[in-house]
């Protein structure tokens, strides 16, 4: 027994010495690769053993045969702890590598990074790439908006630099003549600079109405607002605009007594539907319909679609439609588009809502379509 205990106390010794002079030589080599840190973790423990194994026969507590025995299980022991260190280490590096790859990637927009092959790495770093990848990717996406938003900005400025010269330059001159008295029909040039202004009046209200919706402002007082009672009003105040374009109004409504009620402001939810409404009148042909539908969803969403006959949008302008100052003819004047605003606004109210909006082609035209939260059942 007393032998057991010398041998404990001499094993117990050397290894908390090798232990001391490893963990030196591991802080010496910190900075160093981490191929070397685990090679010299791997051959700590192999150090230890063989020097309590060479201390007990220096006692003469383990016979020179089976020391032998034991160096030579230990000496294979290292040999293969050092080629599975420098294999894992190399597998670590590499995923290291990688790692550090996609971060210098994160601001490439040309997708060098993604089309390189992974490599096989250790699950967390694995997991890692991913997550650096996926970010990556949403950083290039919010790139390529803010690239697409910019484009509509100078878009909106040039098409709204052309919409406010036009009339500016007509009541100038209605003006001057006014002044020099040359204008015989004075009450037209009057009703003529009232409209002129109305029309401008429009185009500033649109702009404050979107810079309200683009900085994202605390929600207005809202209420229970009915979808299917809103759709009948702005049909009614919109007739007449339909008549003067040749163009048929149609609404639709589910049948009973479905008020289709959503949580809103009415005054925000009324302006989006016009705006769809007034684009689908303008851009159906003479004779066409405009077919105006609100009706529940299976899942119990509201959806409201407004279809017209304007022969269908390019599919390359379809993610475009609803951007800001977006006009899908260049040539056409103020009083025809608005000043390309109406969609954007009514894509902001429907997004403040809660809500979803999407366009799409249909036979003879295209579609539009609102998606917008029920108003929660009581408990």
């Amino acid at each position: 027994m007393k032998d057991m205990f010398t041998i404990l106390a001499f094993t117990t010794l050397t290894t908390a010495v090798v232990a001391a002079l490893g963990v030196l030589l591991l802080w010496r080599v910190r900075r160093r690769s981490l191929r070397v840190t685990m090679i010299v973790a791997a051959l700590v423990p192999m150090a230890a053993a063989q020097a309590a194994v060479m201390q007990n026969v220096r006692a003469m507590f383990i016979s020179s045969h089976d020391s032998l025995v034991v160096m030579w299980t230990l000496a294979f022991a290292a040999l293969l702890g050092i080629g599975l260190a420098i294999l894992l280490g190399h597998w670590i590096t590499a995923g290291s590598r990688d790692v550090g790859r996609r971060l210098r990637g994160l601001a490439d927009d040309t997708g060098s990074v993604a089309e390189q092959p992974a490599l096989a790495v250790p699950a967390e770093l694995a997991e890692l790439s991913d997550e650096l990848e996926k970010t990556r990717q949403r950083l290039s996406a919010s790139r390529e908006r803010e690239r697409a938003l910019e484009a509509s900005r100078r878009e909106l400025v040039a098409f709204m630099s052309h919409d406010l010269r036009t009339p500016l330059a007509g009541l100038r001159a209605v003006s001057e003549g006014l002044e020099d008295g040359v204008v015989e029909d004075v009450p037209g040039a009057l009703r003529q600079m009232r409209t002129t202004v109305d029309r401008m009046t429009g185009l500033v209200d649109d702009l404050f109405e979107l810079s309200r919706l683009s900085a994202a402002p605390a929600p207005r007082r809202r209420s229970a607002v009915s979808l299917r009672e809103l759709v009948e009003d702005v049909a009614g105040e919109t007739v007449e605009h339909a008549r003067a374009y040749g163009v048929v109004l149609a609404v639709d409504t589910p049948a009973g007594d479905d008020r289709l009620a959503v949580h809103g402001d009415a005054d925000e939810l009324t302006r989006a539907v016009t705006n769809l409404v007034g684009n689908a009148i303008r851009h159906t042909d003479e004779g066409g319909t405009v077919r105006l539908a609100v009706d529940r969803d299976s899942d119990g969403r509201i959806r409201l679609a407004v279809t017209d006959g304007c022969g269908g949008i390019p599919p390359d302008d379809l993610d475009r439609v609803f951007d800001i100052g977006w006009r899908g003819d260049l040539q056409r004047t103020p009083s025809d588009n608005g000043g390309g605003l109406g969609l954007a606004i009514a894509r902001g109210v429907v997004e403040s809502h809660d809500g979803r909006i999407a366009v799409s082609n249909i036979e003879g035209g295209c579609a539009f379509e609102v998606h917008l939260p029920p108003i929660p059942a009581p408990a």
